[in-house]
């Protein structure tokens, strides 16, 4: 069963995402931080990760840049409210599968989220 982990500090995003992709099989972890995200992926090594940008302790870009500088290389798709270019650059150049805006699309979200899980 594929592994998913949803990073996000706005709780109802991670119950509505946890509960849309627990009924298509998919084994779902939740972080509301930065640092609790990175000890579940170390420990139960998700196949994908949706990491919010912004969040208030830690932001999805320093999650980003921990994990790439522990060569860990979980497959990651960022998830933000706000376009800005240099966040977009920088997260390709940290090998991000992709990104989600918000608010969250159903159809998109299974899309591309789906799409990464079957890809293995």
């Amino acid at each position: 069963m594929p592994k998913l982990l949803i990073v996000d500090d706005e709780i109802d995003v991670c119950d509505f995402a946890k509960h849309f992709f627990t009924k298509r099989n998919i084994e779902v972890s939740v972080a509301s931080g930065g640092r609790e995200a990175l000890n579940i992926i170390e420990t139960q090594k998700p196949d994908l990760v949706l990491l919010d940008i912004r969040m208030e302790e830690m932001t999805g870009m320093e999650v980003l840049r921990q994990l790439r500088a522990q060569n860990n290389n979980v497959k990651v798709i960022m998830v933000t409210g706000v376009e800005d270019e240099g966040t977009l650059k920088e997260s390709q150049s940290l090998g991000v599968k992709g990104y989600i805006h918000k608010p969250l699309v159903l159809e998109e979200l299974e899309k591309i989220v789906m799409g990464e899980l079957l890809e293995k």
